[in-house]
């Protein structure tokens, strides 16, 4: 007996010891790996009941696993937008360098984001806030979703028609509302497509299926469902299972692994899926480019969502490689196609990228196109024969372009385009696009009209459009009406094609003054070339510009500032044309293996003209 007392006395010697040990080693271990911390990043979660937030923390963890020099603190506000604005006034005391934002109320959540930006950097993912107070905002583009699943629909329905059930999240979030906006903007093109019934579910899978059992035990008749989540959409494939009911179900997120979205395609569960990414990952990788003061930081990142069927479902299984990073010591090398130098804008945008391409050391070859679509073709033909790494173009105009694109991608060449939408946008064909929201340019441009003007009396308006079939004529004038046309008393009373151009927007102007002389009130031009060319045309007609004529409009140039200086311009709105940085900054990106966002809007501001003179020293264009 004593002999096993001794034996056990020295077997829990040894594990005391091992153990004092091995927390000796741990502590040291904890101590060395915190020793490498250099960054501190806040995540404040809205919450983590839906599916979709849980993978958004998962990828912000292996993400974050990548970076030995920082450290992420999460927290969750259960859907409560008070403790959310706890949580985050919490990690502020803690230190964070960075946070990570993604809010449970966007409304609610604004002021104690913008609070937080004036300290810190901070990215707010997934739900938008009110205002521009925030370093960077990553997010999908719900609306575009919508429309696509729209599309999907009529495309199943489209010969006979059909009865369709729409399954939303909770009323009232952004992300709901903008999903719904856009497919029913298609389906009104459809009118043997009928929405016959809405179901909200709040994200939950049990709730869709019970209220899908609901509506099968009254109604007959159902073709399709769209669940606003692949969740959801399992729910009501539940439904149809428990009713012995049979319908084409499309869900959104598309996700991998175990439930996902894309198993739930590849099982037959669903008809299909469109893929929402969480931007989990890419905020962290923004983060990190951030806190290392990296050139080219954009002010919107938005997600590309890829349509997956049972057509497609097991290429999409496997596993991403990416591009692998380039080995060898050769530059990467761009081909650009400039569409011309119409404007100081144009020639800025020129010189922002030749400078940022020698900055990061990137070989360029840069030719203008002279506002001529057939030799920017020319041009984009060209580099593929010089096998270069990456195209990038500012087209002319948003049509014709389908063919050329699909040749540079059989060719392998990824494609950037930069400032002008294309048109049909079909993000197959693209990398990533690179510019302004130039709808809401237009819209920037209303809102500050109509802060400026109201009076209650009517508001007579000219329009100096831009170049016809351009992106930024189309949206500028889109933009700008859809906010003015809720306001009756205002009211464009002529609106003509300037070409973009100084001289052009004179003679536009002078043709508008000819006909309503002292009628015009206010002059909207889609660049500020032009309204200086609207500027001459008043003065020679004998009014004084900023003052018996308001004048805005966009792009935030040097010469508009002097403008404003001297009283004749009341407002630009800017559309940077530095977009070099951005340029740079995706293309090492996308060569070293990293995945694109479908669109990357620059950073820009409003510039009324009480803040000229503070502005105007360092206006660089």
């Amino acid at each position: 007996m004593r002999g096993r007392l001794q034996f056990a006395g020295l077997v829990l010697l040894l594990f005391v010891l091992f153990a004092a040990a091995w927390g000796y080693f741990y502590k040291e271990s904890q101590q060395a790996a915190n020793d490498q911390v250099e960054f501190l990043i806040g995540v404040s979660q809205a919450n983590l009941i839906e599916p979709w937030r849980v993978v958004m923390n998962r990828e912000i963890i292996e993400e974050a696993a990548k970076h030995k020099n920082i450290r992420i603190i999460f927290t969750d506000a259960a859907q409560s937008s008070q403790k959310q604005i706890k949580d985050v006034e919490q990690l502020l005391q803690q230190g964070v360098d960075l946070l990570i934002i993604s809010p449970n109320d966007s409304a609610e959540l604004t002021p104690i984001v913008a609070e937080a930006y004036k300290h810190i950097p901070v990215i707010v993912l997934d739900r938008g806030v009110q205002g521009y107070d925030y370093t960077l905002y990553i997010g999908p583009d719900n609306r575009a979703i919508g429309r696509e699943v729209g599309k999907y629909t009529a495309e199943l329905l489209e010969s006979k028609g059909g009865n369709v059930v729409e399954i939303q999240g909770p009323k009232g979030l952004p992300s709901v509302r903008d999903r719904s906006e856009g497919f029913w903007d298609i389906l009104r093109q459809y009118p043997g497509i009928k929405v016959t019934d809405i179901i909200v579910a709040d994200w939950q899978r049990d709730k869709a299926e019970d209220e899908m059992v609901k509506l099968l035990d009254r109604q007959s008749k159902v073709d399709v469902v769209f669940a606003h989540s692949d969740y959801m959409a399992l729910g009501a494939y539940k439904a149809a299972a428990a009713c012995g009911r049979n319908f084409e179900i499309i869900g959104v997120d598309g996700f991998t692994g175990a439930g996902g979205g894309l198993e739930l395609v590849q099982a037959g569960v669903l008809q299909g899926t469109f893929t929402c990414d969480t931007g989990g990952k890419e905020a962290v990788q923004y983060a990190v480019d951030i806190l290392n003061h990296e050139r080219g930081i954009p002010k919107k990142v938005i997600l590309r969502s890829k349509k997956i069927t049972r057509g497609n479902v097991f290429d999409c299984l496997k596993p991403e490689t990416g591009k692998e990073q380039q080995k060898s010591n050769r530059k990467i090398c761009l081909g650009f196609s400039q569409l011309g130098a119409e404007s100081d804008w144009r020639k800025a945008n020129s010189k922002s990228i030749k400078e940022a391409a020698r900055a990061a050391d990137i070989e360029l070859l840069f030719m203008e196109a002279n506002q001529e679509q057939e030799k920017q073709i020319q041009a984009i033909r060209y580099f593929i024969t010089q096998k270069v790494d990456v195209i990038a173009f500012s087209p002319v105009v948003e049509n014709g372009w389908t063919e050329v694109l699909e040749e540079a991608k059989l060719s392998g060449i990824p494609v950037i385009i930069l400032d002008r939408a294309i048109q049909p946008d079909d993000d197959s064909l693209y990398e990533s696009f690179i510019g302004s929201d130039f709808r809401e340019e237009g819209r920037r441009a209303a809102r500050w009209l109509l802060e400026n003007s109201r009076n209650g009396q009517p508001v007579t308006i000219v329009e100096l459009a831009g170049t016809v079939g351009s992106a930024p004529a189309i949206d500028r004038q889109q933009g700008f009406a859809e906010i003015i046309s809720a306001y009756s008393q205002y009211k464009i009373i002529y609106s003509a094609p300037g070409d973009f151009t100084q001289a052009e927007g004179k003679e536009v102007m002078q043709e508008a003054l000819r006909i309503y002389g002292n009628g015009i009130q206010v002059v909207y031009a889609h660049n500020d070339d032009m309204a200086l060319g609207a500027i001459q045309a008043i003065e020679e007609f004998g009014l004084r510009p900023g003052k018996d004529i308001l004048i805005v409009s966009v792009d935030g140039t040097k010469a508009a500032f002097a403008a404003m200086l001297a009283g004749k311009l009341n407002c630009t709105v800017e559309c940077t044309p530095l977009l070099g940085p951005q340029l740079m900054q995706a293309i090492s990106g996308l060569m070293a293996g990293r995945k694109l966002p479908v669109r990357i809007i620059a950073a820009e501001g409003v510039f009324p003209q009480e803040t000229a003179h503070r502005e105007y020293p360092y206006r660089t264009y």
